[in-house]
């Protein structure tokens, strides 16, 4: 195995899940929610520099940090947001209905284990909207979990690298970050990590194959 590797360090959502984006849209279809008067609501929301530091106004940020609980989150939420018939959106529930068409992709999980056991230490680093986690999964995939509400930090924020780095005690420059959103990856690469975009899990294995010189299997 080539010494240029030796950690793999990945997202959870839009990388061992589907898409972000089609969950998303799935969940305003499914619970009558105006797309675009949602839209706008989080842009408005995330406009708070993305490396922004703790105490940022975002409430989204002030989630992912912990700083708010999942519930008081929902009450913001729906209060901002609108059926396409004008009426109000139910609070509680909300965070669970908007992720429930997250699906695991196996073919991730396989060749996190296939690197894991090819001696490749991993580490799941994941910004949470109070959603629930397949814990159950985790024991066989990861040696480190760091999850951003549990920490007090957030992607793209270098402390959570850092904690994430420490918790699999290795140097930056000898891990990979993988992540669907471009400015995290870009945060990483930042602090000397190598970087790779997820879009399609088989370009990610051969990425992973490529970089950290371990023999990942289309089927495990």
């Amino acid at each position: 195995m080539s010494t240029t590797c030796r950690g793999i360090i990945t997202d959870w959502g839009g990388v061992l899940t589907s898409p972000l984006s089609q969950t998303i849209e799935a969940w305003l279809v499914a619970d009558g929610i105006d797309t675009e008067h949602y839209r706008s609501v989080m842009r408005s929301w995330l406009k708070a520099p993305h490396g922004g530091v703790a105490g940022s106004a975002s409430p989204v940020h002030e989630l992912e940090r912990g700083e708010v609980h999942p519930s008081e989150f929902e009450r913001m939420l729906a209060a901002e947001l609108r059926l396409v018939d004008g009426g109000a959106v139910p609070a509680e529930g909300l965070l669970q209905r908007m992720f429930s068409g997250f699906h695991p992709v196996e073919e991730m999980y396989a060749f996190l284990r296939q690197a894991r056991g090819q001696g490749v230490r991993t580490c799941l680093l994941s910004n949470s909207w109070g959603n629930g986690y397949p814990r159950e999964r985790f024991g066989e995939t990861f040696d480190a979990v760091v999850i951003s509400g549990e920490v007090g930090m957030r992607k793209p924020e270098h402390q959570i690298f850092g904690h994430a780095l420490d918790m699999v005690d290795l140097p930056p420059s000898e891990c990979v970050f993988i992540d669907d959103i471009e400015h995290n990856v870009h945060a990483a690469v930042e602090l000397g990590m190598t970087g790779i975009l997820h879009t399609d899990p088989e370009e990610t294995r051969a990425r992973l194959a490529e970089v950290c010189g371990v023999e990942i299997a289309t089927h495990s």
